[in-house]
């Protein structure tokens, strides 16, 4: 089912690979097994994934499969485009494509390719917010360590 699934602090990430290029990634509870890289893409994957694990200003350069709607795929490009270690509210997110907040959820909650399109970037107005269509359990927990991973760089900085 994965070519791939490398392991995370509070999950396993899964790669999907078709056509030669990456189709999906997914999160997957922490106790799933690990899976060697099946092809040479998966290899790649892998390593990228590792990369970013260790360092969260590790570029992504994969070929994606993106499939989705043109409100989906103007929102995962915009989600591109929120750098790393920041946040924005689906409502201020809504406005700046120009739709409602709930339907921006829903096209986040739909996002093929997690972590490459950084859809963890978005955060309710009151919190943290769902995750992958999920309100609580592991994808949360992966929500929160992906923010925490992000934002730990910036948070010591020395003054002279």
């Amino acid at each position: 089912m994965y070519d791939v699934v490398v392991g995370f602090p509070k999950m396993k990430v899964a790669v999907a690979t078709r056509e030669g290029r990456v189709a999906g990634i997914r999160y997957l509870p922490p106790d799933a097994d690990p899976v060697a890289p099946q092809n040479a893409l998966a290899e790649r994957a892998a390593r990228q994934l590792e990369r970013y694990r260790e360092d969260p200003d590790a570029k992504f350069d994969l070929p994606l499969l993106i499939e989705g709607t043109e409100f989906q795929r103007r929102l995962w490009d915009a989600l591109c485009a929120i750098p790393r270690g920041r946040t924005l509210t689906y409502g201020e997110m809504a406005r700046r494509l120009g739709g409602e907040a709930r339907a921006l959820g829903q096209a986040c909650g739909d996002n093929k390719l997690p972590i490459v399109i950084p859809c963890h970037r978005v955060v309710a107005a009151g919190g943290i917010g769902g995750f992958a269509h999920s309100t609580d359990g592991y994808l949360i927990e992966a929500k929160r360590w992906l923010l925490m991973h992000e934002s730990s760089a910036d948070a010591f900085q020395l003054t002279s």
